[in-house]
């Protein structure tokens, strides 16, 4: 049988509205948090998750 397992929000540790399984692969998928609000961007492979930094954009000077 597959473990599943939920996935924790990287900011507040609450629990999300998704499982994964040990098949699952995500990539850049953008994790929403209903108890603090937060949208990250999350990797997941093989029930390990991380959470991808991006630069924030900045305005273009001339």
């Amino acid at each position: 049988m597959m473990s599943e397992n939920w996935i924790l929000c990287p900011i507040c540790g609450s629990k999300t509205r998704l499982k994964i399984r040990e098949d699952t692969v995500l990539e850049k998928f953008p994790l929403y948090c209903p108890k603090c609000k937060h949208e990250t961007l999350i990797e997941v492979h093989q029930l390990n998750m991380s959470v991808i930094k991006e630069p924030d954009a900045k305005t273009q000077s001339r």
